[in-house]
C-alpha cells in the first residue's frame, strides 16, 4: 500500500480483465506472487510494485506491515497476502504494465465517510453474496481489498 499527502490518499488499482485471474477487473492493490529469487515478501511486494505501476519504492519509505491475511472466497491456488504499508512525500508518476487496467489515488476522506461504507452482494462462483464494501463512485472496494483497507484506517490518524 502506498500513502501520499495533500490529499492524503492511498494508490488503488483497478486490475485488468484476463482470462483466468480470479481478481479479474476488481479494485486492489499492486501486488503479487513471490517469485523464486525473491529473499522475501517485502522484496516481492517492492518488484510487484514497480512491475505493475512503475513505481520504485525505497525499503526506507516503508512505514508499517499488517496482519497476513487470506481469501475468505475459494480461489484456484490458496494464498496469503502480507500488506506492505509505504508513504511518500509526494505523489509520485505511474506506468502501469498490461496487469492494471488503471490507477486510483483515493482521498482517505472518501474512504472514511460512512455513507461511503456499506454491504454489498455479489454473485460469487454463481452464487449471492453480501460483504462489506467501500463504494466510491462506480468503484467498489471489497474482498481482500477491502480487509486491508479497513485495519489501515484504523490505525491512521
Amino acid at each position: 500500500m502506498v500513502l501520499v499527502p495533500e490529499p492524503d490518499c492511498v494508490l488503488l488499482i483497478r486490475r485488468a480483465e484476463r482470462p483466468g485471474d480470479p481478481w479479474s477487473g476488481q479494485i486492489g492493490f499492486p501486488g503479487g506472487r513471490q517469485h523464486a529469487e525473491d529473499p522475501d515478501l517485502r522484496v516481492t511486494a517492492l518488484r510487484e510494485t514497480a512491475e505493475e505501476v512503475g513505481l520504485r519504492l525505497s525499503p526506507e519509505a516503508q512505514i508499517g506491515q499488517l496482519d497476513d491475511l487470506a481469501p475468505l472466497t475459494p480461489t484456484p491456488v490458496p494464498v496469503l497476502v502480507r500488506p506492505f504499508v509505504f508513504a511518500l512525500d509526494r505523489r509520485p508518476s505511474l506506468w502501469p504494465n498490461r496487469e492494471v487496467a488503471g490507477v486510483l489515488w483515493t482521498p482517505l476522506s472518501e474512504l472514511r465517510q460512512p455513507a461511503n461504507f456499506r454491504p454489498t452482494t455479489l454473485l460469487v462462483r454463481g452464487e449471492p453474496r453480501t460483504y462489506p464494501a467501500y463504494h466510491l463512485g462506480s468503484d467498489l472496494v471489497w474482498g481482500l481489498t477491502e480487509r486491508i483497507l479497513s485495519p489501515l484506517l484504523a490505525l491512521l490518524p
